[in-house]
Formats: C-alpha cells, sequence, structure tokens
C-alpha cells in the first residue's frame, strides 16, 4: 500500500498545490466507503483505527474518539466528503472554517508547497461557501456513520460584528456539531488575531458560550463542546491571559496551534518568503512548546488538541 501512497503523491506533486487540493476531494467524494476502509488498511491485524486500545473518551463533555487522530479543518472546507473521509479512520474530522456569508478569499495563487522543508504556506482566507451550503451537506452526512464532527468556525473579513459571526455559527450548527473549533488566529484575515488580546476574548467567549447553552441538547448529552484554536506567535504573557480567560468563561479547551507568521531559518524552498501562515514539519517544535504550555498554564483543566505539524 505504500507503493500506492507514494504513486499518488507523485502525481498530486505535478499540480498546482490549489487544484491538486480540489482533486483529490472531487476523487474523496466519489469513491465508494468501503474501499476507502480497505486503502487506509481497516481489518489489518495491526495498526487498525478502531482498535479500543486507541479510544479516548471525554465523557464529561460527551466526546469520544475511536483514536486520537483527527483531521484539522482547512482540508474538507465545506463538508463534502465527511463520510470519506470517516471511512479512512480517522477519530475525529473537522470542517471549515466557515463563515456565515459565501466568501471567494485571497488572490491566487494562495497556497505553496515547500518540499524541501516538508511544509505548506497558505493565505486562503477563509474562501468558503457559507453557513447555509455546509449545513446541507452535515445533515446529509449525518444520515451516514461518521466520524465526531468538529465545526470549524470562522468570520466574515467584511462582517461589522465578528464576534457575531461566531454566534451564528453557534446558533446554528447546534444539532450537528460534536464539538465547536472557534477560529480567531488564522492570520489571512487582518485583525482576527486581535480577538486573542486583551478585553475582546473574555466578550468573545461570553457571547459564545451563552448562545451554546441556549442550545436545548437531549437531558442525558452535555451542551456541545467549545475549543478556542489559538495562534503559535504568542507572548508568554499572552499564553497566561488565555489560559486564565479559557478556564474561567467555561469553555471546554484549546486547538493548538494554527500556522506561524513567523519563518525559521534553516527553511530552503524557493516558496520560503512567501506570505501567509507557515505548517508542517518547521512548526512542530513551536507547536509542542505551545501544547506543553498551555497543559501548564492551565493545570490540566482544559482538553488539549495539537495540530500544525
Amino acid at each position: 500500500m505504500s507503493l500506492f501512497w507514494g504513486l499518488l503523491q507523485a502525481g498530486l506533486f505535478q499540480l498546482d498545490p490549489e487544484r491538486a487540493h480540489r482533486l483529490s476531494i472531487a476523487l474523496l467524494k466519489a469513491a465508494p466507503a468501503p474501499i476507502l476502509a480497505k486503502i487506509a488498511g481497516h481489518g489489518q491485524k495491526h495498526g487498525q483505527a478502531d482498535d479500543p486500545s486507541l479510544a479516548i473518551d471525554f465523557d464529561r463533555i460527551g466526546l469520544h474518539f475511536k483514536n486520537p487522530v483527527g483531521l484539522a479543518a482547512g482540508y474538507d472546507k465545506d463538508a463534502e466528503a465527511l463520510p470519506a473521509l470517516s471511512a479512512l479512520g480517522f477519530g475525529f474530522v473537522e470542517c471549515g472554517s466557515l463563515t456565515p456569508r459565501p466568501q471567494a478569499g485571497n488572490t491566487r495563487p494562495r497556497l505553496f508547497r515547500l518540499a524541501k522543508d516538508r511544509a505548506v504556506i497558505n493565505r486562503m482566507g477563509f474562501n468558503n461557501q457559507g453557513h447555509e451550503a455546509a449545513l446541507a451537506r452535515i445533515e446529509k452526512a449525518r444520515r451516514q456513520k461518521i466520524a465526531p464532527l468538529g465545526i470549524n468556525l470562522g468570520a466574515n473579513k467584511d462582517s461589522p460584528d465578528r464576534i457575531g459571526d461566531y454566534e451564528s455559527g453557534i446558533r446554528l450548527f447546534g444539532g450537528v456539531a460534536d464539538y465547536f473549533a472557534v477560529n480567531i488566529s488564522s492570520p489571512n484575515t487582518p485583525g482576527l488575531r486581535d480577538l486573542q488580546q486583551g478585553d475582546a476574548l473574555p466578550a468573545l467567549l461570553a457571547r459564545l458560550v451563552a448562545a451554546r447553552d441556549l442550545y436545548a441538547r437531549p437531558k442525558d448529552r452535555p451542551p456541545v463542546p467549545i475549543f478556542l484554536k489559538i495562534a503559535p506567535d504568542l507572548s508568554p504573557d499572552a499564553r497566561l491571559m488565555i489560559a486564565q480567560i479559557a478556564c474561567e468563561r467555561g469553555i471546554e479547551g484549546l486547538i493548538i496551534s494554527n500556522t506561524t507568521i513567523t519563518r525559521p531559518a534553516h527553511l530552503r524552498d524557493d516558496a520560503k518568503d512567501e506570505a501567509g501562515g507557515l505548517s508542517g514539519a518547521p512548526l512542530k517544535d513551536l507547536s509542542a512548546e505551545i501544547l506543553a504550555d498551555f497543559y501548564r498554564l492551565s493545570g490540566g483543566r482544559l482538553i488539549l488538541i495539537g495540530v500544525g505539524a
């Protein structure tokens, strides 16, 4: 099977990165789930994705992952391939980031491979088809068996009330989300990261928790968990402030981290100076450092999801 994946990667790398991305989504939508499960190696004696020993249960907040490896937001932005991605064996899947209104995102090119560095730079700009289009697909996917679903929420670039954009997502998707990921850390929407600072963060979380708690779930199910997705480019003081506010305001956890706007000196690829957020291998150590720091700062009270490398 490694030969198959090697050939597939080689073929996709001949294409423009964004075109390759769209092609992969189209292939997943067309492929029957049982075939995808076989390709992914389900049923093999070793490394089975649904091995019970890999399961993680967060009974307090109603989350149950069959394994700890999830798919981060940014791949299936518009919730087009949820059954297929679930069939590949992910323990959980995030779609998005989703904004209330459809948004074209930034001009192309906006996605760059750094093959020499095993990294990617993107400046996509929350391109997506909007809440309503995604909701219809999610409701359809929910009729099948899919992995626990995280809905990653963003804000429209021209929104006069960005907190309101997140709030509307909480209200609209409350009946179909297993958890929410609140993305206030993308570097590709001007001013978005300001929501991580000062008085903006407690105001944001207060409104989102209130909106979440108004949604009536069955009595045997706790409210939909809220995770805040944060940037890796945070000062020690900013980390402490975020940890304290997250614990005080009643959200369930953090997703650490988004892409970085820094550029390590060891990058070799010609695309290294493109504007946007860097992810992949060069982010691994920084993301792990931030993850460990937030565990310490929160005293283990927050659930942490590591991402970015």
